[in-house]
């Protein structure tokens, strides 16, 4: 082996871990909204949950990024520790697939419909299709097949390359006796686990085996401790996702690491005291690229069958290793090891945006329950939850500008946008509660006394506004684009409420009900109740964008539909009737 043999390796490398990330990248994105809507449906159920990492995991290629995307879920409180056990389990046998596609490159046969099963042989054609879906761009989902096919093309030549250039290998003693020392369980497995540390990918790791083993040097004694290995190994992507998580997020990445290591020493250690009276025939044999892919597969499968029995003494082991700590650690809602997934960091995203929204609900009622009878600690409060919904805003807008730069499908680039406006608006609503809430300190300091009839009409409008509140949070809860076309009718009505109230404030003023100074805090009262009502329609604005496309296109086609007889004119006649001051 020379040093054109060496850079072709090199290069073949290259080629093999950029195709396999591009591919794994590629599907992960075009197949997340799938992924969603499985983890939804995600049960209790350990044989779902097995399922499911198998089925994940064959389709991104990856034990380690699912593992480390289960470290994330369980860190945000998506699922729990026990739900994550089953997925680990299922990724372990889920990454075999990548094992058994690599072994079709050493397919070898005159028959012309056999040799056509051989990567080499139709992966330009898969490449040539994917640069051309590609290149079209019509739309994010073709571009995501075509990066999926050329990423494989790509992984497929970088493992011919690597096979090729380590063939010559086969005639130099020293690589020969390199490999003899595998033999040894304990250096094998040593060797396998600082290799897939170093690359961070079992997947990756057993296909450069299977590229070795294509000099027909590597036997069967050697590859087995390795395989054990690997599998060892890929756990330091986990175990260093876990750094900086709650308790159950390291118990997860734990599991994962004990759950191989006892495999791999219950396995290793049946297979070495039977091979000592039965004296396997194949352990000296040449491995195959299919014998490495079988051997992965039975391995990781004996390891699930073994432990799949012990999965709470599993988390028992997790959590004995990983103590209670006497001090409770936060839930951290928004964790960035989700961003390897962004349709699922963006509906964790929402779930914080919704509880965002009920705290800025809550500032608000309160708000307006101090204006029939104010509290010091009320007002305190309403402070406090004023302050804390700006460190949501401050946190959840970093959050989505750092998934902005993620590689994003054209619906999710969408949504982190429209989330960014509701944010805003959500923020907005809550420095509006203040200002209501410092109109009734008002109220109170200078012992102002409205009308009965100035504190009905008052109460009529907080009573919409509250409602507006409660319809734009079930709004954007359920995504229920006709609740927002309720709302955005409801603050047709608030608009002409506050006009009422200003008129009939000037008509007390002129007959002597109400001073000057009443009706300054008066219409700062309805001023920021109106403006709550404006911020509710756009979140109901960006709700709709969400469900319908661009915003342009729709907010026309809403305009059209408000009409006489038109469903938005409904539902304004209705709450028109529900509101009317005289009703009062």
């Amino acid at each position: 082996m020379d040093i054109f043999d060496f850079l072709s390796l090199i290069g073949g490398l290259a080629l093999f871990l950029f195709g396999m990330n591009v591919m794994g990248e590629a599907l992960e994105k075009r197949a997340g909204n799938q992924l969603k809507s499985i983890l939804e449906k995600l049960t209790s159920s350990r044989w779902k949950g097995f399922l499911l990492g198998a089925g994940v995991t064959s389709i991104i290629q990856s034990s380690s990024a699912t593992t480390v995307m289960v470290v994330g879920f369980v860190n945000s409180g998506i699922m729990t520790l026990k739900q994550a056990i089953g997925i680990i389990m299922g990724a372990n046998v889920g990454t075999t697939i990548t094992a058994w596609i690599l072994s079709l490159t050493g397919i070898e046969s005159s028959n012309v419909l056999v040799s056509l099963l051989k990567p080499t042989s139709f992966t330009p054609v898969l490449a040539l299709i994917g640069i051309v879906l590609i290149m079209r761009k019509k739309n994010s989902k073709s571009a995501d097949t075509g990066m999926i096919l050329l990423g494989f093309a790509v992984l497929m030549f970088g493992m011919d390359a690597m096979s090729a250039a380590v063939n010559p290998l086969k005639d130099v003693p020293e690589f020969q006796n390199i490999l003899t020392m595998f033999t040894n369980p304990v250096l094998g497995v040593l060797a396998g686990t600082v290799l897939t540390a170093i690359i961070q990918s079992s997947s990756a790791s057993v296909g450069i085996l299977q590229a070795l083993a294509s000099t027909g040097v590597v036997t069967y004694g050697s590859a087995i401790p390795i395989i054990m290995g690997q599998n060892i190994g890929t756990c330091v992507t986990a175990m260093i996702s876990s750094v900086g998580t709650n308790k159950n997020a390291k118990r997860t990445a734990v599991v994962h690491l004990c759950f191989n290591i006892i495999g791999t020493i219950v396995w290793l250690t049946l297979f070495c005291i039977i091979n000592q009276f039965a004296h396997f025939a194949f352990v000296n044999e040449s491995a195959s690229l299919l014998g490495i892919a079988v051997i992965h597969t039975i391995f990781n499968v004996l390891c699930t069958a073994l432990l799949f029995p012990f999965a709470k003494q599993l988390e028992k082991l997790a959590c004995f290793i990983v103590r209670d700590s006497k001090v409770g650690d936060s839930m951290e809602l928004l964790d960035e090891r989700l961003m390897a997934t962004p349709t699922i960091a963006l509906e964790q995203c929402r779930k914080f945006l919704y509880t965002m929204i009920e705290k800025t609900q809550a500032g608000v009622k309160k708000a307006c329950a101090m204006i029939e009878g104010y509290k010091e600690e009320d007002m305190q409060e309403v402070v406090r939850s004023e302050q804390e919904v700006d460190k949501y805003e401050d946190k959840l807008g970093t959050y989505l500008v750092q998934i902005s730069r993620q590689n994003l499908s054209e619906q999710d680039s969408r949504v982190v946008s429209e989330l960014l406006h509701i944010v805003g608006d959500v923020e907005r609503i809550s420095d509006h509660s203040v200002g209501i809430a410092k109109a009734a300190e008002k109220i109170q300091d200078k012992n102002l006394k409205f009308s009965h009839r100035a504190k009905e009409e008052i109460q009529v409008m907080i009573a919409a506004v509250e409602e507006i509140i409660e319809k734009a949070k079930i709004a954007f809860d359920e995504n229920d684009t006709d609740m927002a076309l309720t709302v955005a009718a409801m603050e047709q009505v608030i608009d002409k409420l506050k006009h009422d109230l200003k008129k009939g404030h000037i008509d007390r003023l002129q007959n002597g009900e109400c001073s000057i100074e009443q009706g300054f805090v008066m219409t700062d009262i309805i001023t920021s109740l109106e403006r709550i009502s404006d911020h509710c329609s756009n979140v109901a604005e960006c709700i709709e964008e969400i469900g319908h496309g661009s915003l342009g296109i729709h907010a026309h086609a809403r305009e059209i539909s408000k009409g006489p007889g038109s469903e938005f004119d409904k539902q304004y006649q209705e709450y028109m009737k529900k509101y009317a001051l005289n009703a009062k």
